[in-house]
């Protein structure tokens, strides 16, 4: 006969909220307004790029792929998440934990080097302004957002084809989600090979981006210190500074996540830090672009304000 089907695990326990039953209603509240902002702030961003021709330019075909990202991020966790703020101990199956795992996975490698190659975007733009549709051309573009794509849907197989499927009967997550370190944390044996292509491709997926941004904005300063006009240069702080931001929060976050020794148990640290990167900067992107943007302001009222007046 073969093992017993008790080792067998069908559903995962979340515990994110359990340990602080009296704060229920502030993280309630919490995430239920970052849904909303992200939803509707990306959504919007998304529209009105689609729907305004000035802002058909390679810097917004960026952008707009940035918001789609973040809206599926929000929802691929958020809607969950607000669900079970109304539970002690909330259930999820296993197959939907996966799927939301390396949903998430995926996702966020695609932002991680989405945001490079803005970075690169605006460096064409302000350091080779007049060759910048030369460079930025829309096949250029496209190729680019694609090899995001394909890379992290390698990552992603290549974690699929690592992931242990033996958990000894051990089906509880101390986090709000399922995220891939906590489930390896539940395996019997056989995780040492995960572990240790998380780390590589961690680092892989992230140094090289976040240096490549680094070293390409200190060029761009120093091109924007050479500009003689005060409102050319004012313009330019403008554009790159939102993109710094974005960049600030998600790679120290998920720095922090992946590159760090791993525990073994996942502490209240950890849940904040992954909530910043998961939840926070979904939520961000929307109001750094359209408050520190006049075009996408512009845009807004341009498309808004006609259709009042018809």
């Amino acid at each position: 006969m073969g093992t017993p089907n008790e080792t067998t695990v069908t559903e995962f326990i979340l515990i994110g909220l359990s340990g602080h039953p009296q704060a229920q209603a502030v993280f309630f509240s919490f995430f239920l307004m970052a849904y909303l902002i992200s939803t509707l702030g990306n959504g919007l961003i998304i529209i009105l790029i689609i729907a305004d021709p000035h802002l058909h330019s390679p810097m917004y075909f960026f952008l707009c792929i940035l918001s789609s990202v973040d809206l599926i991020i929000s929802s691929n966790v958020l809607p969950e998440i607000l669900v079970n703020c109304f539970f002690y101990r909330p259930t999820i199956s296993f197959y939907r934990c996966v799927v939301q795992m390396y949903v998430g996975l995926s996702l966020v490698v695609t932002e991680c080097i989405l945001l490079a190659v803005m970075a690169y975007d605006r460096f064409a733009a302000i350091c080779q302004p007049l060759h910048y549709m030369q460079i930025m051309s829309w096949r250029f573009c496209t190729s680019l957002v694609s090899v995001c794509m394909v890379l992290a849907l390698l990552n992603t197989l290549i974690n699929i084809l690592l992931q242990p499927t033996d958990f000894c009967g051990q089906n509880i997550i101390n986090h709000f989600g399922c995220e891939l370190q906590s489930l390896l944390r539940l395996a019997c044996s056989g995780t040492h090979t995960p572990e240790l292509y998380i780390h590589v491709s961690g680092f892989f997926v992230l140094i090289p981006p976040f240096g490549f941004i680094v070293v390409t904005y200190g060029r761009i300063g120093l091109a924007v210190l050479r500009i003689r006009s005060t409102q050319g240069r004012k313009k330019a702080f403008s554009t790159c500074s939102s993109h710094l931001m974005v960049v600030s929060v998600f790679y120290g976050t998920i720095m922090i996540t992946y590159l760090k020794p791993q525990a073994k148990s996942t502490s209240d640290q950890d849940k904040v830090i992954a909530l910043l990167y998961g939840v926070l900067t979904p939520m961000l992107n929307p109001l750094i672009y359209s408050l520190r943007n006049r075009d996408v302001k512009g845009a807004f009222w341009g498309v808004f304000g006609r259709k009042r007046q018809k």
